[in-house]
């Protein structure tokens, strides 16, 4: 799935904040550029993966993390950066995470070795999470509520879901006519203009009353994910019995732990636990968990059997996989006005529905896939049913909570769908490893791919279950019509 920006911006700010001198459209132009580059990140590696993997000599297990490193540190420090935006002022914070995302792209554009493209990676989750939350705050900031407001968000939103939706695109036509490297590379020189134009224009603002940073707890939930997830991709090597999958396992279950005490304590929580007591909250977040970890390795395992498999180039299999971004583009445009009809709850059942067909169909792929066939049909299917699901569960998570929550419930589901995504990422490419661990020919990679599909689908399908149960049922609100 391509992982989409965040979808319910904070209804009302309590602060006072200056309004930007710069005009509105140059305004809109630095941040939505800034959360265009974060969002690519998600998903313009994946076509460049098997020339990463051939270039730098990379395991598995090392394809893996050049995806799940971004995602974890990108899930577990957004709520923080969006704390800190608050606390220490947009602009700086926004300068501040795009030099960073912008010198690891540099690093890992120069990599020489596995562990530093993986490091730079790691660097460029912590860049996003820190400038993706102030790109939002400082439209709202810089835009009075009402209709120039709504515009704004609408066109960071269409941003947002374009980054994603084009990395594909963006990463074979890169990779192809250049090489691997500048799929990070090219943020350097974009970053760079952007960096330089919210430094000469952008006005600082920032909230009155005081805050804290709830930095223990960033780096607790941001641990435990990684300790988890290296837990599971070390069962594809040496079983589930083995102690260097155990051993981490455990470590990140306490990790987990040590996370859940300090927020039930803190007098400033990055994740406040009483929301879940909410059942908006609670049924939805966990509902984006699952989905998010089911839909998420889509692009992954799609990107490797095009090119592994069916011997597509990098651009042919970026150009092979635009039916699937405009479909993700198309469901969440028209999401919000079949909400109005439906309501939410119906609508992310019936997109996790349509979504769990076509994995199902996807689990199918063989050897002698056709691009129609084999591609074409399912990732739609795939790709609509993920636009339609995302926005209703968000939508019905923020609408138990109060006014004054809305942002931070919004950004709880985002964070609940990256971390699902890395998850599942973990969990499914362990199942496709038990596959072709004897046999790393074409059709052994073809039912490995296959079988990743198919557990994907059931992973939904728990989903889908857990949405019926126990998701409130809600009329989408006025403001997301």
């Amino acid at each position: 799935m391509v992982p989409m920006p965040p979808i319910t911006a904070p209804a009302t700010l309590p602060e006072t904040a200056r309004r930007t001198s710069a005009p509105a459209w140059l305004v809109m132009v630095l941040v939505c550029a800034g959360q265009f580059l974060v969002v690519l990140d998600v998903s313009v590696v994946n076509v460049a993966l098997p020339a990463m993997r051939t270039g730098l000599g990379l395991s598995e297990l090392g394809l893996q993390w050049i995806v799940n490193a971004y995602v974890i540190t990108f899930a577990g420090f957004m709520l923080l950066g969006g704390r800190a935006a608050d606390l220490f002022g947009r602009k700086r914070i926004f300068v501040l995470g795009l030099a960073l995302f912008t010198l690891a792209s540099l690093g890992g554009g120069l990599a020489q070795q596995p562990w530093q493209l993986i490091a730079a990676r790691t660097v460029q989750g912590v860049g996003a999470a820190v400038l993706s939350p102030a790109t939002l705050t400082i439209l709202t900031t810089s835009f009075p509520t009402g209709p120039a407001r709504t515009r704004a968000i609408g066109t960071w939103t269409a941003v947002g879901a374009g980054g994603g939706a084009v990395g594909g695109l963006v990463g074979g036509v890169l990779t192809e006519s250049l090489s691997w490297r500048w799929v990070l590379l090219i943020n350097v020189p974009v970053g760079a203009l952007v960096l330089a134009g919210a430094v000469l224009w952008l006005t600082e603002s920032r909230q009155d009353a005081g805050r804290r940073l709830d930095v223990p707890g960033a780096l607790l939930v941001t641990g435990g994910l990684a300790l988890v997830a290296y837990g599971i991709v070390q069962t594809e090597t040496d079983g589930w019995a083995s102690a260097s999958a155990l051993l981490p396992l455990a470590a990140g279950l306490v990790v987990i732990a040590a996370f859940l005490a300090v927020e039930a304590r803190a007098k400033a929580p990055l994740m406040p636990l009483g929301l879940f007591r909410l059942r908006s909250v609670s049924s939805a977040n966990a509902a984006m968990v699952l989905a998010g970890a089911a839909m998420f390795s889509m692009w992954y395992f799609l990107s490797l059997y095009v090119q592994n498999v069916l011997g597509y180039r990098p651009l042919q299999a970026g150009l092979s996989f635009i039916p699937h971004s405009l479909s993700i583009v198309l469901g969440s445009k028209i999401a919000p006005r079949l909400m109005n009809r439906l309501g939410a709850k119906t609508l992310a059942i019936t997109g996790a529905v349509i979504s769990a067909a076509g994995m199902v169909w996807q689990g199918t792929m063989d050897v002698h896939g056709s691009y129609l066939g084999t591609i074409l049909g399912p990732g739609i299917l795939m790709a609509l049913g993920a636009g339609l699901t995302a926005t209703p569960i968000a939508s019905i998570a923020t609408s138990g909570a109060d006014p004054a929550d809305q942002g931070l419930v919004s950004g709880l589901i985002n964070t609940s769908r990256q971390m699902g995504g890395a998850l599942g990422l973990s969990v499914l490419s362990t199942v496709a490893a038990s596959r072709t661990e004897a046999n790393n020919g074409p059709q052994a990679m073809a039912d490995g791919y296959g079988l990743a599909f198919q557990v994907g689908s059931l992973i939904l399908l728990v989903s889908l279950v857990l949405m019926i149960v126990a998701l409130p049922r809600r009329r989408a609100e006025a403001a997301h019509g």
